[in-house]
């Protein structure tokens, strides 16, 4: 005998005789039936399953502009590279779920019809999901469904961590801040159907604890970059940025596990293309030396956040492009404004600039991070900034409307004075949506601004000069790289 809950069931049993004993109507969906079977038996043979979910996907609601970004070859590759990447924090669940769970790793783009299928075809008896803001509306929709199919629900991430009694509407849990110290207890209380809201961690999650992220779990899809984290949060505090304070102080992770998870990437590909998944690396304290030269012998390439002072580290300029730096990502934010909480990234342009030359000079691609929208915008600074773009000898540039994320002291700035936009929810939230009202320009002003500069910025002609600048600061060190 095998016992499904309270209810003694022969094993002879009948998928039909199952049916009307679970008490499922007649025209129950056969597809349904089955997954809730499925979940069943899984949890009979003491191996319950969780489906991690990505919300994964470039977005962006304002359809004028999104039909400029997919026109132009600049911004569409970087955004199918933004889209596609895995969700690290999940696979880092993935990899401190316990062997008495069975694990699943899902990417959702959207949510529909097959996605639901899909999970509820891999017997969940809860399913995790990390949604950032401009894709929470989604993930609560997902939510919904699968809720209305009897599985369990969690969700974390950054907005879930801004707003999680927001979040606890939707979902039957919520894990706010770091996950790891909380994802046992989550599993545990699921799995006694005791799951209490929303989970908190006591203390940031000590790095040195790290397990190694399920890579397996993303299967033999080939992918243009697999991601790793080496730190966590930035000690700045931009007034724009969520990263350096929702998730807790600023910490590295050791050497040794860094090393583990690099070399777990060699084992999918040759030579891996690695997106750190760090804020700002080399921030830290620690002596670069070794983490470069931990990053150059794994043979991986890779690509990072960093800000402009890296230009003026010797030590890291000496070793990056030998690490295996192919690129890097720095926010200049802005050439006429000056965004709060900067603190020593602030510095006059021209030093900015000098220091980035020399990270190209080293062999090693520069994007510059620029945002537009700050108090003071007008049309003569967006012509101002687009000036300079064009003639600016960076390798790539990359342009964003100011966001005011949930969390963030943007955003309670703007709440307090009353010029969040009403009728722009989480879904405007893309990083090229207008969701506030601007100073001293009109919304429709900006929106308009915003969308011409894009234009003029990533044209043919100065995308393909910017090219040719990438190839030539890449020959330096790599010779002809493509």
């Amino acid at each position: 005998m095998l016992t499904f809950s309270k209810f003694p069931i022969p094993v002879s049993l009948t998928l039909s005789t199952l049916t009307q004993n679970l008490f499922f109507p007649a025209h129950a969906d056969f597809f349904l039936l089955t997954c809730n079977l499925r979940r069943i038996l899984a949890y009979t043979n003491n191996m319950p399953h969780v489906s991690l979910v990505c919300m994964s996907g470039f977005r962006v609601r304002e359809q004028e502009m999104f039909a400029v970004g997919m026109t132009l070859p600049g911004l569409a590759s970087r955004a199918g590279a933004v889209g596609a990447l895995p969700g690290l924090g999940l696979l880092t669940l993935a990899g401190l779920t316990p062997p008495s769970w069975s694990v699943s790793y899902h990417e959702a783009p959207r949510v529909t019809d097959e996605l639901v299928r899909e999970l509820l075809a891999s017997g969940p008896l809860l399913v995790g999901i990390s949604a950032l803001t401009a894709s929470i509306v989604e993930a609560y929709e997902l939510c919904r469904r699968l809720r209305a199919a009897g599985v369990r629900t969690v969700i974390g991430g950054l907005h879930a961590t801004s707003c999680p009694d927001e979040a606890a509407k939707h979902a039957d849990a919520v894990v706010a801040g770091d996950g790891e110290p909380v994802w046992a207890q989550v599993l545990d209380d699921c799995e006694r159907g005791a799951l209490r809201g929303i989970y908190r961690a006591a203390a940031p999650f000590d790095l040195r604890l790290s397990p190694l992220p399920r890579f397996d779990l993303l299967g033999n899809k080939a992918r243009p970059r697999f991601t790793m984290q080496t730190a966590r949060g930035c000690p700045l505090a931009c007034e724009f940025c969520g990263a350096s304070r929702l998730l807790g102080p600023f910490r590295e992770k050791p050497i040794e596990r860094i090393r583990e998870e690099l070399s777990a990437l060699s084992s999918l590909a040759r030579r891996p293309m690695i997106e750190l998944a760090d804020d700002n690396t080399f921030a830290g304290k620690r002596d670069a030396s070794e983490l470069l030269r931990t990053l150059e012998r794994s043979g991986a390439r890779y690509f990072t956040e960093v800000d402009w002072r890296v230009g003026e580290r010797a030590d890291a300029l000496k070793q990056l492009a030998a690490s295996g730096c192919v690129q890097v990502l720095v926010g200049i934010e802005s050439i006429v404004h000056a965004p709060k909480g900067m603190g020593a990234k602030a510095a006059p342009l021209t030093r900015i600039m000098n220091s980035l030359a020399n990270i190209q000079e080293a062999g090693v691609a520069v994007i510059g991070c620029f945002i537009v929208g700050a108090d003071g915008e007008t049309y003569e600074s967006m012509q101002q900034l687009g000036e300079f773009l064009i003639d600016a000898p960076l390798a790539d540039v990359q342009l964003t409307l100011q966001t005011p994320f949930p969390g963030t002291a943007l955003h309670e700035r703007l709440r307090r004075e009353n010029r969040l936009l009403s009728d722009r929810g989480w879904e405007s939230y893309t990083l090229f949506d207008l969701t506030y009202v601007p100073t001293p320009l009109s919304a429709p002003e900006l929106e308009a601004g915003f969308r011409n500069l894009v234009k003029y910025v990533f044209a043919p002609d100065p995308s393909r000069r910017r090219m040719e600048i990438r190839q030539r600061v890449w020959a330096k060190r790599y010779g002809d790289v493509s």
